[in-house]
């Protein structure tokens, strides 16, 4: 079999939504790596975040798509972290920024900081943001450019950022709204698919040898932009219509089930 580009999301695809890697997960996702795929990770999550799955999946080459296409690192031992950053998208954030928290001010905002982590105006509760979080006056939060600003409403759900965005309006940014109560904002134009577009040129892989999974709103461009797109088990109706299948969910090893025709 020819090498394919085999893009995985992470959180609800490799690992559960408690952080758990199942054996039959990491089993399959190795035995695809060591038959000479590209694996390659495509996450909402930032590159600091990114690096423990990298860990547990025993990835040191070869690619990674963070913070839903902003960010593309390089994996490579010879770097301290284990990558380099290859590339970043930026945007200016105050706008859009302004506009969610004129209307809904009760929320947390963080504004990535790439390789380093979060600036925020209020800390995020311990385990939810990955990396260092700098307190900052909302002024500094919008004060230059980033590739990524995150909402949480830690007693919200993801309706509730879904009514909101539908009812303000949010324009020059794209969006994805997460599994619970998350709106991450990124670059316009940017998503998972556009970056793994890029990374595909790099690696010269034909589209049509091109396959990806994944079970949440900020995976859609990434699903559609894989000549085999596969939606988990739990996905909202919205995902599986912009998959080409859909599988079991990751309790149900439904990701190990679809990479068993790379092995």
């Amino acid at each position: 079999m020819e090498p394919h580009l085999v893009a995985l999301d992470v959180d609800g695809t490799i690992l559960t939504h408690d952080g758990q890697l199942r054996p039959a997960t990491r089993e399959a996702v190795r035995a695809v790596a060591d038959a000479g795929h590209h694996v390659v990770i495509s996450t909402g999550r930032s590159a600091v975040a990114t690096v423990p799955v990298l860990e547990m999946l025993d990835l040191t080459h070869g690619w990674a798509v963070c913070s839903n296409g902003a960010v593309t690192l390089e994996l490579t031992p010879d770097e301290t972290d284990g990558y380099r950053v290859a590339e970043t998208v930026t945007f200016d954030p105050r706008e859009a920024l302004t506009l969610v928290m004129d209307h809904a001010p009760h929320i947390l905002v963080a504004v990535e900081q790439v390789g380093v982590g979060f600036k925020v105006v209020r800390p995020y509760p311990e385990g939810v943001l990955q990396g260092e979080q700098v307190v900052v006056p909302f002024e500094e939060l919008v004060s230059g450019p980033t590739t990524r600003v995150t909402f949480h409403d830690p007693e919200g759900a993801s309706e509730d950022f879904l009514e909101l965005v539908e009812r303000i309006g949010l324009h020059g940014v794209s969006y994805a709204v997460g599994y619970t109560a998350w709106l991450d904002l990124a670059p316009e134009g940017v998503s998972k698919g556009s970056a793994l577009e890029l990374v595909r040129r790099r690696l010269a892989v034909e589209p049509h040898l091109t396959f990806a999974a994944g079970d949440q709103r900020n995976d859609l461009e990434m699903l559609r932009w894989a000549a085999r797109g596969v939606a988990m088990g739990d996905a909202p109706p919205e995902v599986v219509a912009a998959a080409d299948e859909q599988t079991g969910t990751v309790h149900e090893d439904g990701l190990a089930a679809a990479l068993r025709p790379y092995l």
